[in-house]
């Protein structure tokens, strides 16, 4: 009875190992490389432009207060043995100031737009996804793959070019 139960056991296990690898085999897999279609894309630098253009005045506005502490702070290397303690205190003030208001515009600044780039990102990466989706969908694929998790892949696989040009289509 014991011979008979390890043989069950032992045909069930074989049965499934070769099931679960005949099931495997018949799984079709694809690779994307995301990165590089997101990098390639055209809506990618509209939206990079965009973006430039939208906080463009405030960035003009640092670049401005930059350049500002720039003269003071040379000016006040420059001409520190001819000055009056006076004009130099009101030099270095002049720098403090600057220097508080880049504090104040700089960082907030930085994180809006941090803040725009991402939720654009987001956008574009949700087209991508849905253009693997139809791609993979048509193309009978079971699983897609980002192109850098593998090693190796054979190139009839590698649906890149053509979520690329459905994904661009979309505009």
């Amino acid at each position: 009875m014991k011979k008979l139960a390890k043989y069950a056991i032992a045909s069930a296990m074989l049965g499934s190992a070769m099931f679960s690898t005949a099931a495997m085999a018949e799984q079709k897999i694809g690779v994307v490389n995301v990165q590089e279609i997101f990098q390639s894309l055209p809506q990618a630098a509209e939206i990079q432009n965009a973006i430039q253009m939208e906080f463009k005045e405030q960035v003009d506005e640092v670049n401005l207060l930059q350049r500002d502490g720039q003269l003071y702070t040379e000016k006040l290397q420059r001409d520190a043995a001819t000055m009056s303690a006076q004009e130099k205190k009101e030099l270095e003030e002049k720098i403090l100031s600057v220097r508080e208001q880049l504090s104040q515009k700089v960082q907030p600044l930085q994180q809006n737009i941090q803040r725009r780039q991402n939720e654009e990102r987001n956008k574009l990466l949700a087209l991508i996804k849905q253009a693997i989706d139809a791609v993979a969908a048509k193309e009978g694929y079971d699983i897609v793959l980002d192109a850098p998790a593998i090693v190796y892949v054979d190139e009839s696989n590698d649906l890149s070019q053509q979520v690329f040009d459905q994904v661009s289509k979309i505009n």
